[in-house]
């Protein structure tokens, strides 16, 4: 699923319970809301993933929706960078934000 940032503005008393920031490389970062319980990736008019410069970019688009929770996600690589088979490493995952409820 997908969402727009008009979307967003056009939706009555919405409530982002949480954006997970996703580290692409470290150089660029992709957002998905959860809304509902649903998840929803931040695209553009044309479907397309809206990829942003920093996670604090996706913290300034977003505060005026007051998401309750900020996670940065990045993914581990690091199998593959010493030489070994890749495995399943869990990514890092840290809170930028959390609102009290």
């Amino acid at each position: 699923m997908r969402i727009t940032l008009e979307e967003l503005r056009q939706a009555a008393n919405v409530t982002i319970e949480r954006v997970d920031i996703l580290s692409l490389e470290g150089q660029r970062y992709m957002a998905t809301l959860y809304m509902g319980g649903r998840g929803q990736v931040l695209s553009d008019d044309h479907g397309q993933t809206l990829l942003f410069r920093s996670s604090w970019e996706i913290k300034d688009t977003l505060a005026v929706f007051e998401p309750q929770r900020l996670v940065i996600i990045h993914p581990s690589a690091y199998n593959e960078m010493i030489g070994m088979d890749p495995a399943p490493v869990p990514p890092l995952s840290i809170d930028l934000q959390r609102r009290k409820s």
